[in-house]
């Protein structure tokens, strides 16, 4: 069924909320930032037909299987532990959220939005829709100031990050993305009106709203880790990070800042080698090329520098495969890939968890797209647990203070909408 609609925000708002009262949904929204490898501008799936809940040992084995038996639209995440089962690593760090590793669905009801034109796949199709435009829409709830916690104050970052240079110096490694976890205890939030809000005020590509049974994950993510278009792979990591400016000119300043700023063009191309690398296990041979090198995107928190680097599949690499062998994405780990893991479960005071995974579909084309969890706010709600994570590249000539504030910066609208002080959050 494909309907027109004359208020397409108030109806993906409407949407949303009656999606919520299910046990599983995943609402991906691009916020108008289309590129020739969109689909779509918001995908909507509801409600479990099927799913599968997996952790570290063979869950990727397991989604296969899940795929094979579900071929059309299929929605979920995989967590950053993952890890542990693509390369021979471990995590004792303690996890506060109990999400598991990877949790994908076949939804009951998709809602595929383009412009303003709806297309409902659905038994009942025409219900789905009145009951969705019959809707009265309910005011949102501001989240009461939140006393938030760090696993790390100030000084104990920085102090760990000279211990990081300090590996780099060695030549243990020579990139990472180094994270610190914010935390609340025993707080309630309406999840709904709090995403809402976050993407109001930092709305981007890959925003999601994801949902299972307790758990929330609100995402403000800029980011795509990966990408099936036909028999061509897309990934657009993301290294590089400038403040907004005040004003047209300082805003350009800013940005012309971060253009030529070395050390963020040196973790960018060294995390674009590291995704060409990843590729080629999934790759024709000789096809693996940067698209795109260094492009300023401008969103309404933060620039980015943004590379894009594909390739074409190889007949015999599944889609899931093909997933497994470029995860986690290069972004959040760093370079080498393994050594850079390996070393942040040492410095790292909690399990990332679904923060640097990835949130996504596959479809009846057996295309996929999954985003890069960052930016994000994850909540059980049955523990009353809040968290979102931030992290940093640190490099050998990395300013371990400007690098908190980067932190910081990231972790900006999140802060605002929890009503944190984001002047003095930790000292």
């Amino acid at each position: 069924m494909i309907k027109q609609v004359a208020d397409i925000q108030t109806f993906k708002q409407k949407a949303l909320q009656w999606a919520s009262g299910f046990d599983a949904v995943c609402y991906l929204d691009s916020n108008g930032f289309r590129n020739k490898y969109s689909k779509f501008e918001t995908l909507i799936a509801v409600g479990i037909k099927a799913d599968i809940t997996a952790n570290t040992g063979n869950a990727f084995e397991q989604l296969t299987q899940f795929r094979h038996q579900h071929p059309e639209w299929v929605t979920g995440f995989f967590g950053y532990d993952l890890k542990n089962e693509v390369e021979n690593l471990s995590s004792s760090n303690v996890a506060h959220l109990h999400f598991p590793d990877l949790y994908f669905f076949a939804p009951q009801y998709v809602l595929i939005i383009n412009d303003n034109i709806v297309e409902i796949i659905a038994d009942d199709e025409k219900a789905v829709f009145n009951i969705i435009e019959n809707q009265g829409l309910k005011a949102l709830d501001p989240a009461n100031p939140i006393k938030l916690q760090s696993r790390f104050g100030k000084s104990e970052y920085i102090e760990a990050v000279k211990k990081i240079q300090n590996h780099i110096t060695r030549g243990d490694i020579y990139v990472t993305n180094f994270c610190q976890e914010f935390f609340a205890e025993d707080v309630a939030i309406d999840p709904l009106s709090v995403f809402l809000q976050l993407n109001q005020i930092s709305p981007n590509p890959f925003a999601s709203f994801f949902k299972w049974k307790d758990n929330y994950i609100l995402c403000a993510s800029p980011e795509r880790f990966l990408a099936k278009r036909g028999n061509k792979l897309i990934s657009q990591p993301i290294k590089g990070t400038a403040k907004r400016g005040v004003n047209e000119v300082e805003d350009e300043a800013l940005k012309q800042e971060l253009r030529t700023q070395a050390k963020e063009l040196q973790e960018n191309v060294m995390i674009v080698d590291l995704v060409r690398n990843d590729l080629t296990r999934s790759a024709k041979q000789g096809t693996v090329k940067t698209e795109e090198l260094y492009t300023i995107h401008s969103f309404k928190q933060v620039h980015q520098m943004i590379s894009t680097v594909v390739c074409e599949l190889r007949d015999d690499i599944g889609a899931v495969e093909a997933i497994k062998n470029t995860f986690p994405m290069g972004s959040m780990t760093g370079a080498p890939k393994f050594s850079a893991m390996q070393l942040m479960e040492q410095y790292e005071l909690t399990k990332r968890g679904v923060y640097s995974g990835a949130i996504g579909y596959f479809d009846p084309d057996n295309d996929f797209d999954f985003n890069v969890v960052i930016r994000s706010l994850l909540y059980n709600s049955a523990e009353n647990y809040l968290s979102f994570h931030a992290g940093s590249a640190i490099t050998y000539h990395a300013d371990p203070e400007k690098e908190y504030d980067e932190c910081l910066l990231k972790a900006k609208a999140i802060m605002e909408v929890l009503g944190a002080d984001i002047r003095q959050p930790f000292s």
